[in-house]
């Protein structure tokens, strides 16, 4: 097995804050590889030290056999790496974004212009590559971005969060340009998320990382499998629980995993309707009040709420994803 990207036992601390814990995984060479994850989980502290911007307080990593620390530059010859801030120049048009990256890559001049009609060609922005980017959309940006990061032919592709803050429509325009690069340059692409959509559509593989922890790698449709057939959702009528409630619900054939958020339980089961009217059952005998009830097939979000034992929200990221910025800016400066 080849593999494009190998951690062990990788650590990074900011003083007393431990913001990647003791990592171990190996992606493999050719496969879209997502992190998936809320902000401030470590997901862009892994991939600032997978792409030597950052350098871990122990552990090793290793890019295409190349190891991040004592061999650095080779390292950078062998990715492009897409922040999740756009970088490019919004005062040159397209064209000439890409040219800047074509030279600051090294890339021989007789190559420079076929390369970058290919590039444009392949993200759909010939027809606006002389054309200032202050007049780009949000989402021609991205892909200008990603351009840049593809001129010099990496072997490794790292996206952090490549769509954060687009609409849906324009996110899953960006998509289909991920799986488009991948399918015509085959290389390996490790990108982090915490968009569950997006992961259940891009990757092959995912990790869920939490609280700098990886909590568990598998593809999506596996990780989903082993949840149970269906996820039933519940939420009582009350904040406090009975006691009992919770340990027969447990008791019940079928159920796999139960999870609880306040006044919400999420069970994982096998078979959701043989369970629900024992759930009736044991709620009428306990003098539990249920709400509201459901039975669907279970998702990335019931898999991470299985995991971490809470679920991913773009509310709850706020202080995160400052923090992490800041951390960024303060390596930069």
């Amino acid at each position: 097995m080849l593999y494009s990207v190998e951690t062990k036992s990788l650590t990074k601390s900011f003083g007393k804050v431990i913001a990647v814990n003791d990592i171990s995984f190996s992606v493999k060479t050719g496969e879209i590889f997502g992190f998936l994850g809320p902000n401030g989980a470590g997901k862009s502290t892994t991939m600032m030290i997978l792409t030597t911007l950052l350098k871990p307080t122990s552990g090793q990593a290793l890019i295409s056999e190349f190891n991040v620390m004592s061999d650095a530059k080779k390292v950078r010859e062998n990715i492009g790496y897409v922040q999740q801030e756009t970088t490019v120049d919004e005062y040159l048009t397209g064209r000439e974004n890409l040219l800047l990256q074509a030279k600051l890559n090294h890339i021989p001049k007789k190559e420079i212009n076929k390369r970058i009609d290919d590039i444009l060609e392949l993200i759909e922005l010939s027809d606006k590559q002389n054309e200032s980017v202050v007049t780009y959309s949000g989402g021609m940006r991205k892909r200008l971005d990603i351009a840049g990061g593809l001129l010099h032919r990496p072997k490794v592709l790292f996206l952090d969060e490549p769509t954060v803050g687009l609409d849906i429509q324009t996110r899953r325009k960006i998509w289909e340009y991920i799986k488009k690069i991948h399918t015509e340059f085959n290389m390996t692409i490790f990108l982090s998320t915490h968009y569950m959509e997006e992961a259940d559509r891009l990757c092959d593989r995912v990790g869920i990382i939490d609280g700098g922890k990886i909590q568990v790698i598998d593809s999506p449709e596996n990780l989903k499998n082993a949840m149970g057939n269906e996820v039933i959702s519940i939420i009582l009528d009350e904040h406090k629980i009975h006691d009992s409630f919770l340990p027969k619900l447990k008791e019940i054939e079928f159920v796999k995993n139960i999870t609880e958020d306040g006044a919400k339980l999420t069970l994982f089961v096998s078979n959701g309707t043989q369970v629900i009217p024992k759930i009736f059952q044991i709620s009428s005998e306990l003098d539990v009040k249920i709400t509201t009830i459901s039975l669907t097939r279970p998702t990335l979000d019931d898999v991470f709420l299985s995991y971490t034992g809470h679920e991913i929200r773009d509310d709850d990221s706020g202080f995160n994803r400052k923090r992490e910025h800041t951390k960024m800016k303060g390596l930069r400066s």
